[in-house]
């Protein structure tokens, strides 16, 4: 059963070049090798930013332009792409936190699209992306809670949890993948004018990675309207 996944009317109309696919994976475990399946896509990543800036590709600009609008300081607060790209330029490589999530992060500056992936067995109920009321519950990994702005953007489940922040910028700490997780919701979103064709080609570079790596995994993929 796929978990309820959705944007509200608010998001869909503030930003109508959205696009966005979705991978839900059962079965994987932290003792799979990704390594190999991940070298192409850092590769690929590490040449196209020997050509310019991550600041200039069209897919960062979108989120930046997006930023922008809801009020924040792009470059204080940069989508999850960005801060990834940024970071793989500098130091030439990209740390390593859970197979799962190092493949995601692969194919996120692959493609230079943020992907979040959240652990299901923490969310409640389905996951909508919407402007915060202002009582939401945000639990950052440092261990401290915060309550996200009236307004601000957020991954909002039934309980009242916000699972991130700033729409892409920064997710919590609830519903990191762990060691013990084995089912996940992976979510890309993009913005830029190419940005439905680009998802799903991210979509299905991902499932097949994904199976390549956990071959007994359950995977299920789709767009979201």
């Amino acid at each position: 059963m796929l978990l309820p996944f959705a944007h509200s009317e608010a998001v869909r109309a503030a930003f109508p070049t959205l696009a966005c696919g979705i991978v839900q994976v059962a079965g994987i475990s932290a003792d799979a090798d990704a390594s190999i399946v991940m070298r192409s896509h850092l590769d690929r990543a590490l040449k196209r930013l020997s050509l310019q800036s991550e600041g200039d590709f069209p897919e960062i600009q979108a989120w930046r332009r997006a930023f922008s609008a809801m009020g924040l300081k792009p470059t204080q607060y940069r989508c999850a792409s960005e801060a990834l790209l940024r970071r793989l330029r500098k130091e030439g490589t990209l740390p390593a936190l859970h197979p799962l999530v190092d493949l995601c992060n692969a194919v996120s500056v692959a493609f230079a699209i943020p992907i979040a992936v959240f652990d299901i067995e923490q969310v409640e109920g389905g996951l909508t992306v919407r402007p915060a009321r202002g009582d939401e519950r945000y639990d950052t990994f440092s261990g401290t809670i915060e309550t996200p702005e009236p307004g601000e953007i957020i991954f909002v489940d039934e309980g009242g949890y916000a699972h991130a922040r700033r729409w892409t910028n920064r997710q919590s700490a609830v519903s990191a993948v762990g060691h013990a997780t084995t089912d996940v919701l992976i979510v890309a979103e993009a913005l830029h004018r190419d940005a439905q064709a680009d998802i799903w080609r991210l979509i299905a570079t991902l499932s097949e990675a994904v199976r390549s790596v956990w071959p007994k995994a359950s995977v299920e993929d789709r767009s979201v309207a």
